[in-house]
C-alpha cells in the first residue's frame, strides 16, 4: 500500500523555520505550557534553542482537532502573506 507523502518539503531545509513558526503561533493562541511571553525566535536557531524551549511545550497528542488547525491556518496565512511580500518586491 502506497504512502502518504503530502508532508514532504518542496524544500527540506525549511522543517526548522516551520517548527519556529508553529510554536509561535501555538504560543500566540495559548496553547504551550511553560514559558510564554512576546519572545522573539529570529535568533533562536543560531543560539541553539528549541522551539519549545523558547515558548513553551506544546502537548501535540492531546491537542484539539479544531486548536491543531487554527495552528495549521495560521502557518498557511502567513506563508501566503509571506509569498506576496516576496512578489511585489519583484
Amino acid at each position: 500500500m502506497g504512502r502518504n507523502r503530502s508532508n514532504l518539503k518542496v524544500v527540506p531545509e525549511c522543517n526548522q523555520a516551520l517548527d519556529v513558526m508553529k510554536y509561535e503561533i501555538a504560543a500566540e493562541l495559548g496553547l504551550t505550557k511553560g514559558v510564554t511571553g512576546d519572545l522573539s525566535s529570529e535568533f533562536a536557531g543560531e543560539l541553539g534553542s528549541s522551539p519549545a524551549s523558547v515558548y513553551g511545550e506544546v502537548d501535540w497528542p492531546t491537542i484539539a482537532t479544531r486548536d491543531a488547525g487554527a495552528v495549521g491556518g495560521m502557518i498557511t496565512r502567513r506563508l501566503v502573506q509571506q509569498a506576496e511580500q516576496v512578489l511585489r518586491g519583484l
